[in-house]
């Protein structure tokens, strides 16, 4: 993979499995509605729309009370994509970090050694509202690919991702607008997202709630 390349989830992997949520670099940006809820009575999550035909793209559904500590980010199936996972936080190492896994980190069919192992890591600056994005190859091989930086602001309700060299935006999300007569503001937890071409919606999805989740 060349130097400043966006990440795609299939590449990374080589899985012919892996359902195609990275648009080349010369398609139109992808546009989705991320609704932070689940269909599920009494569930925990999000469900996530494609504005061009209105099909589910991913979900979330959890009924634990403590569920934005491991969350399963899932198709439209319920096929798990990615493990959202914070770390615990240590006396030498008091930063909040999250780990995110290919598929179930659960799966009794994955090895403990490649469950130790991340997709990517996510470190939030101390007292910045931002955090800095370490992806790896081979299920956490120690060369890493480069990585990614997200910003927000929760006062104006905005997150941003950005590859880290070149500094380039390659997400965004924002409180999401009704029709373009009305113009109003909907609910709060219905956001807009932008997936910039070149740039895995799976991946963007899983950063955004990690953002969501971490304080400040």
């Amino acid at each position: 993979m060349r130097h400043g390349q966006t990440h795609c989830v299939r590449e990374l992997k080589s899985m012919e499995s892996w359902p195609e949520t990275c648009s080349t670099s010369s398609a139109p940006a992808r546009r989705l509605t991320v609704w932070r809820k689940s269909l599920l009575f009494n569930s925990h999550g999000y469900t996530v729309f494609d504005d061009a035909d209105g099909r589910i793209v991913f979900r979330v559904d959890n009924y634990a009370h403590d569920w934005r500590r491991h969350t399963l980010l899932m198709d439209s199936h319920g096929n798990v994509l990615l493990t959202i996972r914070r770390c615990r936080p240590n006396i030498l190492n008091l930063r909040e970090s999250w780990k995110v896994y290919e598929g179930d980190e659960d799966t009794q069919t994955m090895s403990k050694d490649e469950r130790l192992r991340p997709l990517f890591k996510a470190t939030k600056h101390l007292g910045s509202s931002s955090c800095s994005i370490s992806m790896f190859a081979d299920r956490g091989s120690v060369k890493s690919l480069g990585g990614y930086r997200m910003s927000w602001s929760r006062e104006k309700e905005w997150s941003k991702i950005y590859q880290a060299d070149p500094n380039t935006l390659v997400a965004e999300v924002s409180r999401k607008y009704g029709s373009s007569v009305t113009k109003n503001l909907l609910d709060k937890d219905v956001l807009a997202l932008t997936v910039h071409p070149g740039m895995d919606q799976a991946l963007t999805m899983a950063m955004i709630m990690i953002t969501n989740s971490m304080s400040g």
